[in-house]
């Protein structure tokens, strides 16, 4: 239980013979040099402490957007992840959770980022976090939230303005966070761009497998100008769709596909809607997802005493509500719906065989 002490030292392993050379150890400032070496001109440096809302001293040994990872993979936001929904809710123990697919997108943006030669921390920090603003029960969570936020609600805003705010993450990063979606504005960094990429090319992919996996479709049912170009497995299209973006920032300069492989990304895209997310099951299930979430709100907009004293009140109560709600598993806002709402268990979305 103590070790093995030998030396001087204490060593995990009685065994251990891990040894490493003459050298001096790799601080941040060693990073940042190492960083203005070797990372193409337009990637994203990082510089001391960071751009940061509330200015802070730098780390000894991470950089900027190392930290900015950390923070995130530490946060209660990302841990509530594993229990909120990304296609499927009640997910098998094979199904992506939407942890599981920030995850990927990570893997994804990282390999591109490394591939073009920028600042794989951040792209790493960015992706991580990018669906932090998710609310339970999947996407349908936005259509509930919509009718209590001003212009509607955005994960991705939220994410980097309300459910990440407290981590003091630098201005790239929620950047990245913030505009992520094909649907906002153009994101300010070269890594931000790849990871819009990057959450695209994962959940297109990762959601056919997990679909194939339910028998909600057969793998000969996917378009041929998706299994000609990119294949008909995950492993084929990741790595067609990661090496189409290298090779495209190879020629252009800048992040983006040609017009085969985009062509064949926003196929399979289409596909997905019309089989997986948009199916009567799918429909079904997010309007179940919509009423519970809604009885949610109004319950604690009706009772702000039955918020826990966690909760920081906002001078709008009905954003008070959201916040808490948005920031709720699927599994806690179903349960707590069921003990405090008196709500029907047969209105909640059902279980696999329900």
């Amino acid at each position: 239980m103590h070790g093995h002490p030998a030396e001087g030292l204490v060593r995990a392993h009685a065994t251990s013979h891990a040894r490493v050379g003459p050298g001096r150890t790799v601080d941040r400032l060693a990073r940042e040099a190492y960083e203005r070496e070797v990372l193409r001109a337009g990637a994203t440096f990082a510089e001391g402490a960071g751009d940061r809302a509330r200015p802070e001293e730098p780390d000894p040994e991470r950089t900027c957007f190392e930290r900015d990872r950390d923070r995130v993979v530490h946060s209660t936001a990302f841990r509530r992840l594993a229990g909120k929904t990304q296609v499927v809710v009640h997910p098998t123990d094979h199904q992506r959770t939407r942890l599981t697919h920030a995850l990927e997108v990570a893997q994804i943006a990282t390999s591109i980022a490394r591939g073009v030669g920028v600042n794989v921390s951040l792209a790493d920090a960015i992706a991580l976090g990018h669906d932090c603003g998710h609310g339970p029960g999947g996407h349908a969570s936005e259509d509930a939230f919509d009718a209590y936020v001003p212009g509607g609600f955005d994960h991705g805003p939220w994410g980097a303005d309300v459910s990440l705010a407290d981590l003091n993450l630098c201005a790239q990063t929620l950047d990245g966070i913030r505009n992520h979606s094909w649907s906002r504005p153009a994101p300010s960094t070269v890594e931000g761009e790849i990871v819009s990429w990057a959450d695209r090319i994962a959940y297109c992919a990762h959601d056919l497998e997990d679909a194939v996996h339910a028998q909600i479709v057969r793998p000969d049912e996917i378009p041929a100008e998706v299994a000609e170009v990119a294949g008909r497995t995950r492993r084929e299209q990741l790595g067609h769709f990661v090496r189409a973006v290298v090779a495209s920032v190879a020629e252009h300069g800048e992040i983006g596909m040609s017009a085969d492989s985009a062509g064949a990304l926003a196929s399979l895209r289409a596909f997905n809607y019309e089989r997986i997310y948009v199916r009567p099951e799918s429909l079904a299930q997010s309007r179940a997802v919509v009423e519970v979430l809604q009885a949610l709100v109004e319950h604690f907009v009706a009772h702000p005493g039955a918020l826990p004293d966690t909760v920081v009140p906002d001078d709008d109560p009905v954003r008070t509500a959201v916040t808490y709600v948005a920031g709720m598993t699927d599994r806690f806002a179903f349960d707590l719906a069921v003990r405090d709402l008196a709500w029907d268990p047969e209105r909640l979305p059902l279980r696999p065989g329900g």
